[in-house]
């Protein structure tokens, strides 16, 4: 294998950073999509909101969800869309959050995060990461709650879920401060049945994650979760909006909400319609088309089927990530406490002493050697659109020193027990030299 330094001796491979992982179940359930006639958002979409539903609040992939009882219990309470970053907007959307607010959000995340509050015409208050750590620095949260906070967005990073039990210990301390509006008549319901600070999950990566005992997307007040080509869990593009029970507002009123703001405003979807004598709908507002459909739908619900296998073997992968990170003095996240366990989306790896020229130079080492890798994330206050809001990286000096000797290795359902060792054998290689 052609390289500048001397190297394990073994046939070189190519390594992908992450590819979907899609199987002949998900290949079958499109084409029966597709021969169905019912292409866009239909009874597999709802389908899968229920058993997503289900799977936040029991931990199963199996629950029947077919049944009148299930779908009694289960319906209206996931709501499946086109991205993370529509369920993020319309998560704002619903609780009538906008222009005059400000929505506090982790500086060391993915542009989604923050944008998707831009896009409702609010605020956004960057606040730096907790010392070697992705999860926010909580007392900085505390300090950056005004009058005019109406949400703040936790990010689970990798996918861990941080400390969310923190986060409402300090929106009911400074429930005082809060001053319910929103503007519209069911975000003011929302915002005065909750009474503080919104809590958000960017739960991009941590579908399957537990802490506490409680799943993904059953501890925010609301939680958009990811379904990109990139996520353990894939509808080729899509994602979802899931929120906990608010004493005084319907489920009911809140999902119609999801579907009017998803579909132009209109007040029935395309298989309501299909009802006898159903042809006619209202425009209840000039709003958005982000809606998922039964293609792609398709996709999750044998995902679904596959899902508990796959974070378990994402969690044998980080094992030995572990073993080697450890053996080595590189720093790694922790994916698995006592506290919960994480979705094992990304495993990051933080090698001492090295600077961000070094760091490059090792991503080249690696690729050349068909070790395909990445950074997540750069802070959002040294991306353009955010410098040109007035934000500076200086101000966030803990977010920088988690990004500056940061690798992504590749993380995957897709790698064997060979490529795991090829990635480990040709990292502890590498990264050996700068250490």
């Amino acid at each position: 294998m052609a390289s500048n330094d001397s190297m394990t001796e073994f046939k070189k491979k190519n390594i992908p950073f992450s590819p979907p992982d899609i199987s002949d179940l998900e290949i079958k359930e499109v084409v029966e999509a597709l021969k169905s006639g019912w292409i866009t958002t239909g009874p597999r979409t709802k389908l899968l909101e229920r058993r997503l539903a289900a799977y936040i609040e029991t931990g199963k992939t199996d629950v029947d969800c077919t049944t009148e009882e299930a779908i009694e219990k289960y319906g209206q309470r996931v709501v499946c869309l086109n991205s993370a970053t529509a369920a993020e907007e319309l998560n704002f959307r619903i609780c009538g959050i906008g222009e005059g607010d400000e929505v506090i959000v982790p500086a060391y995340t993915y542009t989604a995060s923050a944008s998707a509050a831009v896009h409702c015409g609010a605020k956004v208050i960057f606040v730096d990461s907790q010392k070697d750590s992705t999860e926010m620095d909580y007392d900085k949260v505390a300090e950056a709650i005004t009058e005019k906070t109406k949400a703040i967005v936790a990010v689970d990073i990798g996918g861990i879920i941080p400390d969310y039990d923190k986060l409402f210990e300090i929106v009911e301390e400074k429930r005082d401060l809060f001053v319910p509006s929103g503007n519209t008549e069911l975000g003011r319901k929302i915002q005065k049945a909750i009474g503080r600070v919104l809590i958000f999950a960017d739960a991009a990566h941590s579908l399957g994650a537990s802490r506490n005992g409680k799943m993904a997307g059953a501890t925010a007040d609301f939680t958009d979760f990811s379904f990109h080509a990139v996520k353990n869990f894939t509808t080729a593009e899509g994602g979802a909006s899931t929120w906990r029970e608010i004493p005084g507002v319907d489920n009911a009123d809140i999902y119609h909400q999801y579907q009017l703001y998803s579909l132009h405003g209109q007040s029935k979807d395309a298989l309501a319609k299909t009802q006898i004598g159903a042809w006619e709908y209202d425009i209840q507002g000039a709003w958005y088309k982000c809606n998922m459909t039964d293609v792609t739908a398709a996709i999750g619900l044998r995902q679904l089927d596959r899902y508990s296998g796959m974070l378990a073997r994402r969690k044998d992968i980080i094992g030995r990530y572990d073993a080697m990170c450890d053996e080595l003095g590189v720093k790694h996240l922790i994916h698995y406490t006592e506290d919960g366990d994480s979705s094992g989306h990304l495993y990051l790896t933080r090698i001492p002493g090295i600077s961000d020229e070094t760091r490059r130079e090792i991503i080249v080492k690696l690729a050349e050697r068909g070790v395909n890798t990445n950074v997540h994330y750069k802070p959002l206050p040294m991306m353009t659109a955010y410098k040109e809001m007035g934000w500076d990286i200086k101000d966030f000096p803990n977010a920088y020193g988690y990004y500056v000797n940061l690798v992504t290795l590749p993380l995957h359902t897709k790698l064997t027990d060979e490529d795991v060792d090829y990635v480990i054998s040709n990292y502890k290689e590498v990264v050996s030299k700068y250490i």
